[in-house]
């Protein structure tokens, strides 16, 4: 095990807990009113959500820098269905790449994002083992 991340997760009380990460931020994590919590911190499902697109987000601004392309703005919808029975995991996930601006090179960009999609992005290969996925490139001029 060469590589490996150690996360510290803490329980604060109620349904609340504090998750270290290698970076050395934390985030906490709660539940909603509705199970319990306060709704103070993230909730799990969504947290996962939330790294699937920021692993494919810090790889697709890479390869904009790398490729020296103009984008205005960049920002990703991730839509996910939650299954019906328990334990309730996503099983279909849409991650939508919307670019904004006027000198969008469309190509390039829908190569950055099949790069991560298809090879760089681990977290999107770990959706694959229990999700399916659709991918969508959306372009907006300004």
């Amino acid at each position: 095990m060469a590589n490996t991340n150690h996360i510290s997760t803490t329980w604060l009380g109620n349904m609340q807990f504090e998750s270290t990460n290698p970076s050395g931020k934390t985030v906490t994590i709660d539940a909603s009113p509705d199970d319990g919590g306060q709704g103070d911190g993230l909730r799990p499902k969504a947290l996962m959500l939330s790294g699937l697109a920021g692993c494919s987000g810090l790889d697709v601004a890479s390869l904009i820098k790398k490729m020296k392309l103009n984008v205005d703005k960049f920002h990703i919808e991730t839509i996910a269905n939650l299954t019906e029975e328990h334990p309730k995991y996503y099983d279909k996930v849409v991650i939508e790449y919307h670019f904004h601006g006027d000198d969008l090179n469309e190509a390039k960009l829908q190569r950055a994002v099949d790069l991560s999609v298809e090879k760089y992005c681990g977290v999107m290969e770990m959706f694959r083992k229990f999700a399916d996925l659709e991918i969508k490139t959306l372009f907006h001029t300004n």
